[in-house]
């Protein structure tokens, strides 16, 4: 880069969200990425939580186990989340937390 474009951050990774009305196809071209990529999750905003999404912890007898969710088994790949806007704000937060990495 020139002197002049120094301080620009160029990201390694997109980000991508789509919008429309219902019926236009979102959905299935989500499916299609997934099938595309190699290494690739698809979940919904239906249920979904902050620990789904990213890891969960449990408790099984005296050791602690972590779980992978979406995010994490997605890294490097394509995770797809369908019907977005219907994630609570609380896990929302978590899910751009984990995109600024």
């Amino acid at each position: 880069m020139d002197e002049e474009h120094s301080n620009i951050k160029i990201r390694g990774q997109i980000h991508m969200l789509m919008v429309g009305e219902p019926g236009t196809g979102k959905s299935q071209m989500l499916r299609q990425a997934n099938t595309l990529c190699s290494r690739s999750v698809m979940t919904t905003g239906i249920g979904s939580t902050s620990a789904g999404l990213t890891v969960a912890c449990f408790k099984d007898g005296s050791e602690y186990i972590l779980e992978a969710g979406a995010l994490v088994l997605a890294d490097c790949g394509v995770c797809t989340i369908d019907e977005f806007g219907i994630i609570r704000n609380e896990d929302k937060a978590s899910i751009h937390e984990a995109m600024e990495q």
